[in-house]
């Protein structure tokens, strides 16, 4: 085995016992699931053996993810995005502009924006799916958040949580009004 495929069985490790243990399967029906040996798949995720491709990516679709998944090494334990970093999304019909901070990986259901937003439109939101929960904290400035039947007028610090299967607003007050929001999907993908 090669120096960079020996570093990869400690990873290789983690994450089968991860995703193994994320869909509630035990080695032995893992292991039938994608037609190799018990003690295989024990190796593999004591960090031993030496995988073939063939042996990883039969894993990688009895647990229904990427291949890459099983091979890749976990993120950093922390992510920073400065204040105007980020892929940043502006609206056509307000001045309004969300950046996405955290896509929700598979199974988690929940999406992270950075808002920034001034005053003189508001930006109207049609329903999302049934199960969509919103919530918005304001950083700086002040807006009127909420159900479009009732929006809430916030300032700094303050906090809402709404149905997002509702039509909703986000109103500007200041200039550079700025919030989170997070988008808490409660129903299934």
């Amino acid at each position: 085995m090669t120096a960079d495929r020996q570093s990869l069985l400690p990873v290789i490790a983690r994450s089968l016992r991860t995703h193994r243990e994320r869909v509630g399967l035990s080695q032995a029906e893992l292991a039938r699931r994608a037609d190799i040996s018990k003690s295989t798949l024990s190796q593999l995720e004591a960090g031993a053996g030496n995988p073939s491709v063939e042996t990883i990516w039969a894993l990688s679709v009895a647990l229904d993810v990427p291949f890459a998944d099983l091979v890749e090494p976990a993120q950093a334990p922390a992510t920073v995005i400065r204040r105007n970093e980020g892929v940043a999304v502006v609206s056509d019909v307000a001045s309004f502009q969300a950046t996405v901070l955290s896509a929700a990986p598979p199974q988690v259901r929940r999406d992270l924006y950075r808002i920034v937003a001034s005053p003189g439109s508001v930006r109207e939101s049609d329903p999302h799916m049934p199960g969509v929960v919103e919530h918005v904290v304001i950083g700086v400035g002040r807006a009127r958040v909420g159900p479009a039947a009732a929006p809430v007028e916030l300032g700094p610090g303050d906090y809402i949580t709404y149905s997002g299967a509702e039509p909703h607003v986000f109103e500007a007050l200041e200039p550079e009004t700025t919030a989170v929001l997070i988008s808490e999907h409660r129903g299934g993908r």
